[in-house]
């Protein structure tokens, strides 16, 4: 009975730090922090893509007219 609340502390700890794992660290070479260059913009071709089509880029779901839709829907345009 005590098991399960331990080991859905202990899954929620390694989760929390599966986050600094991706992070870069910004440091000189002397180890002292330094401002972190800025992250890459997406590709242009994506970008460009979903600016022509005229609608949003959905990650998750299907474009249908302006919105996203979950892949299930069905688009009524």
């Amino acid at each position: 009975m005590r098991r399960t609340p331990i080991l859905l502390a202990t899954a929620a700890f390694a989760l929390s730090l599966a986050g600094f794992a991706d992070a870069a660290p910004c440091k000189d070479a002397k180890g002292k922090f330094t401002k972190c260059p800025p992250a890459a913009a997406a590709p242009a071709a994506m970008a460009s893509a979903a600016a022509k089509a005229g609608g949003p880029n959905c990650k998750k779901g299907k474009r249908c007219g302006n919105a996203c839709i979950s892949m299930k829907d069905v688009c009524h345009k």
